[in-house]
């Protein structure tokens, strides 16, 4: 199952393991349990401390658990974890043999402290790179609370569970049976979610903090950005950020950002933070702002009802996946209307699905997904593409894809559970035509994380606040940076350059008003 350079690594880190631990199988005569048990013969062959059983009682075959001897399993895996999720087992194993995890002790007291029981199910697709830290932060807090069961569940592998939960989207997380969440999740999130006093004791301990000299709100790459040129000029600086890494987590393959042949968005958000940790930057992860109050100290509210000041703000927020606006597409969301293929695709296979949008991420998406589904019919509303050449000859080379221009999409139609259909007009003869699908991924761009400064911060028609060259917004002593602004080319790099550019901005803005004073 496993080749020998990946036996060679594993075994190394097997010998990190503290304590004896059991793989407890449970198969069935498929082809698939038996590549799941060579799997499991190779790792416990690599180590002295791990044993195979295969007397598993597990409802779901082929899958196994992870234990201590003589111990119930807390953590399960319902497939075989290759792909993005052989991280996830890794840790598994390191972990339930008390390899120490690398989360800060705070949250490590908070997951002990949970009562309770929470029996968590996590749908994924191997070819996700979102949903390893979903399912790697759930195992966690069941290696560290009695009261925690996390089950893996690969959607390709079990398609009638997937059926018959409505799954359309993953990662998609259930909890006592019951619908949790979608999406990439921190540990961090979960505990949000789960522990309800949570988030009225991060309130109080925020509203208590002394005001700052800079308040950066976002903690993708400008925010970062921003964050360490502050930092280093000795002055008390604070992160405000609603998810750290913003829109670059939801990037998968990264191959332009100058020095760094390729990497991936999770990689590079990781590097971002620890980065901004070398210094002394107050980070204030998953903390929403939602009003800015001018001054001559800012105030910054929290939708949990703290209140941040500072002598300047650097408002760097990012950008969203731009919606259709059709009617439908709120209703079947993650119920078939998607923004991630690589992350989604596998749910859709042999399926029909849409791909809206003929710019080089629509394409790309196309061709990706051709590889999966019966059927993609691209959708775009100008008379062109807009992609590459080279992606558009790709495309046009696949005989399952079919491409639709000067098509305005007005409306997904669905069963009530799911999408089962999308409609399109004409822009040329203006007739009215339905295409019968199981499966809409909107590719159409990206949306400015602006609503909340509506009214006091001058934006564009687009919604981007606007900045000048130093990026100073209207308000003085706001300064703003990244795909939220109206500096043009929304790419990583520029942003990067962007939130720099505004710190010391903002830092030049401190030290004229202190002299002024």
């Amino acid at each position: 199952m496993l080749d020998a350079n990946i036996k060679t690594q594993l075994k190394a880190y097997l010998e990190k393991l503290q304590r004896p631990i059991e793989l407890v199988a449970s198969l069935d005569d498929s082809a698939k349990a038996q590549e799941l048990r060579g799997l499991l013969v190779d790792i416990s062959e690599l180590s002295t401390q791990v044993t195979l059983r295969e007397d598993g009682q597990h409802a779901l075959r082929p899958s196994f658990g992870v234990a201590e001897p003589g111990q119930a399993p807390r953590i399960h895996f319902a497939g075989i974890p290759m792909g993005h999720e052989f991280t996830s087992l890794i840790l598994a194993l390191l972990q339930t043999g008390g390899h120490p995890p690398k989360v800060e002790q705070a949250v490590i007291d908070q997951i002990k402290a949970l009562p309770g029981k929470f029996e968590f199910e996590t749908f994924i697709s191997l070819s996700c790179h979102n949903c390893p830290d979903v399912v790697q932060a759930l195992n966690l807090m069941a290696v560290l609370n009695p009261g925690v069961t996390s089950t893996m569940i690969d959607g390709a592998l079990f398609q009638d569970l997937v059926n018959e939960r409505q799954i359309m989207a993953v990662p998609t997380v259930f909890l006592n049976g019951q619908n949790f969440g979608q999406g990439r999740m921190t540990v961090e999130e979960i505990l949000a979610k789960v522990d309800t006093g949570a988030s009225a004791r991060a309130a109080e301990e925020i509203s208590a903090k002394a005001a700052f000299d800079v308040l950066v709100i976002g903690g993708g790459p400008a925010g970062a950005a921003a964050a360490i040129y502050a930092a280093r000029k000795g002055i008390r600086t604070g992160v405000v950020a609603e998810r750290f890494g913003g829109q670059v987590m939801d990037t998968l393959g990264i191959e332009n950002f100058i020095s760094v042949k390729e990497t991936e968005g999770p990689k590079l958000a990781a590097a971002l933070e620890q980065h901004v940790k070398q210094y002394e930057v107050d980070l204030m992860n998953l903390q929403r702002a939602k009003k800015l109050v001018p001054g001559a100290l800012i105030g910054i509210e929290l939708e949990n009802g703290a209140t941040l000041k500072s002598k300047s703000v650097i408002l760097s927020t990012g950008a969203r996946w731009r919606e259709m606006n059709v009617p439908g597409e709120k209703e079947y969301k993650a119920k078939g209307v998607c923004f991630c293929p690589h992350c989604d695709g596998p749910l859709f296979k042999g399926k029909r699905v849409a791909v809206i949008g003929g710019g080089n991420s629509g394409v790309e998406a196309a061709i990706d997904l051709a590889g999966i589904v019966s059927h993609v019919t691209l959708l775009e509303f100008a008379d062109t593409l807009r992609a590459d050449a080279v992606l558009q000859t790709k495309l046009n080379s696949l005989p399952n894809v079919t491409v639709i221009k000067s098509a305005q999409t007005t409306e997904v139609t669905g069963d009530g559970q799911k999408v089962n259909g999308i409609r399109y007009k004409d822009r040329v003869s203006g007739s009215e035509h339905l295409v019968e699908l199981e499966g809409i991924f909107v590719q159409i761009g990206l949306l400015p994380n602006t609503d909340w400064l509506k009214g006091v911060v001058e934006l564009s028609d687009r919604g981007e606040i606007i900045v000048d060259a130093k990026g100073q917004t209207s308000v003085p002593g706001v300064f703003a940076a990244g795909d939220c602004t109206t500096v043009p080319y929304k790419q990583i790099i520029i942003a990067m350059g962007e939130g720099a550019k505004a710190s010391l901005g903002a830092f030049d803005h401190l030290i004229r008003t202190s002299v002024q004073a």
